[in-house]
C-alpha cells in the first residue's frame, strides 16, 4: 500500500512539473499581445446603434433567443411556457408553440429553416418541425439522456443537434432515431453554452469550472482547454474565422481566446462594470463584440483594442440573451423585461 501511495505522489509531482513546463513553454512563445499588434490600426469611432423593432408578445422573461440562417426570422424561448418564432422585419409571430415546461433555459433555429429546439429544467431537448401539413406545431422529438438541465442546444444539420447541459457532459445526438451518439465528458461543473464551429467539426463549451474547452466532435475528445476567468463561464461564441472564440462570465469580464496560439488574446472589462456577462457574440467581421449584462445594457467592444465603444440601453431589466444575424445586418437582444429589440 505504501508503495502505491509513494508512486501516486510521484506522479502528482511530475505532472506538475510537466504542467510548469509547459507553462513557461507557452510564455516563451508569447512574444507579443493583441494591443500591441493592433497598434497601427486604426480606432473605431464611436458606434452608434438604434433599435430598429422591438418584438413583443413574451408575457415572461425571456431567457434564449436564436437567429435562423436567412437573416430573417428568429426563434425566442420564454418562461411563459412558449416559443416564439419571429419575422424580425415585419415584427410578425410566424408560430407560437406552447411548450410542455415553461422552465425552458435555450432555443435553437435549424441551419435549413426546418426545426427549431428548446430545453431547460426537464432535462429533456425537444425538437419541433415548422414544415408540418397540419397547423399546429408539434413536437418531433424529445431527446433523453441528460441528468441535468439543458443550457443550451445548437443544430449541427437536420439531423444531428448538440447540447450542455447542468449534469456537466455536452451531448451530440441522432435526431431521427432519437438517440445519443456521443457523450463530452471533461468539465468539472455545469456546462452553460456551447458554440459550433464554422467547420462544424469542432464545438467549444464554458462551464461553472470557469473553464472553456474545445472538443473535436469527430474524435469525442476535448482538444484544448482554457483558463482564466475567475467564476463561472456563461457565453462562448466561435469569431466568425472559427480560429477564436469570445467568452462572458460572472467575473465582469469577456474574453478572447485563440486555438492556434492555444492562449487568452484579450480581457473586455471596465471599471464601471461589475455584474455578470449572460451573452456574447461578434460582428460579421469579428471587429465588434456584443456582450449582455446583468445591469440591462448590452456593451459593445472593440476587439483589437480592448476599449468600449458603445453602450446599448433599452431594457428595463437583465439582457439575458443575443444574437447577430448571419449577413451581420442586425443584432437582437432579449430581456427579462419580456422584449426582444433588434438593433441596426
Amino acid at each position: 500500500m505504501g508503495d502505491t501511495s509513494e508512486r501516486i505522489i510521484a506522479a502528482k509531482r511530475e505532472a506538475e512539473q510537466l504542467k510548469e513546463r509547459i507553462k513557461s513553454t507557452r510564455e516563451k512563445l508569447a512574444d507579443t499581445t493583441l494591443k500591441r499588434a493592433a497598434e497601427k490600426v486604426p480606432s473605431l469611432p464611436k458606434v452608434s446603434m438604434k433599435v430598429r423593432r422591438t418584438l413583443k408578445g413574451h408575457l415572461a422573461k425571456i431567457y434564449a433567443m436564436h437567429w435562423a440562417e436567412d437573416e430573417r426570422h428568429l426563434v425566442s424561448a420564454s418562461q411563459d411556457g412558449k416559443l416564439i418564432v419571429w419575422d424580425a422585419f415585419s415584427t410578425n409571430k410566424i408560430h407560437a408553440i406552447p411548450l410542455r415546461s415553461s422552465w425552458v433555459m435555450t432555443c435553437a433555429y435549424a441551419p435549413s429553416g426546418n426545426y427549431v429546439a428548446c430545453g431547460g429544467l426537464d432535462n429533456l431537448c425537444s425538437i419541433y418541425n415548422l414544415r408540418t401539413k397540419e397547423g399546429a406545431v408539434k413536437v418531433a422529438r424529445e431527446l433523453s439522456a441528460h441528468t441535468g438541465y439543458l443550457s443550451c442546444c445548437r443544430f449541427i444539420s437536420d439531423r444531428q443537434i448538440l447540447t450542455a447541459s447542468g449534469d456537466m457532459s455536452c451531448m451530440l445526438w441522432d435526431i431521427d432515431a432519437g438517440v445519443k451518439i456521443m457523450e463530452f465528458n471533461d468539465h468539472t461543473g455545469d456546462v452553460m453554452s456551447l458554440s459550433l464551429s464554422p467547420n462544424k467539426n469542432i464545438f467549444v463549451s464554458g462551464a461553472c469550472d470557469a473553464t472553456a474547452k474545445v472538443w473535436d466532435i469527430r474524435s469525442g475528445r476535448c482538444v484544448q482547454t482554457f483558463t482564466g476567468h475567475e467564476s463561472d463561464i456563461n457565453a462562448v461564441q466561435f469569431f466568425p474565422s472559427g480560429n477564436a472564440f469570445g467568452t462572458g462570465s460572472d467575473d465582469a469580464s469577456c474574453r478572447l481566446f485563440d486555438l492556434r496560439a492555444d492562449c487568452e488574446l484579450s480581457q473586455y472589462t471596465h471599471d464601471n462594470i461589475l455584474c455578470g456577462i449572460t451573452s456574447v457574440g461578434f460582428s460579421h467581421s469579428g471587429r465588434l463584440l456584443f456582450a449582455g449584462y446583468d445591469d440591462f445594457n448590452c456593451n459593445v467592444w472593440d476587439v483589437l483594442k480592448g476599449t468600449r465603444v458603445a453602450t446599448l440601453s433599452s431594457h428595463d431589466n437583465r439582457v439575458s440573451c443575443l444574437g447577430v444575424s448571419s449577413d451581420g445586418m442586425a443584432l437582437a437582444t432579449g430581456s427579462w423585461d419580456s422584449l426582444l429589440k433588434i438593433w441596426g
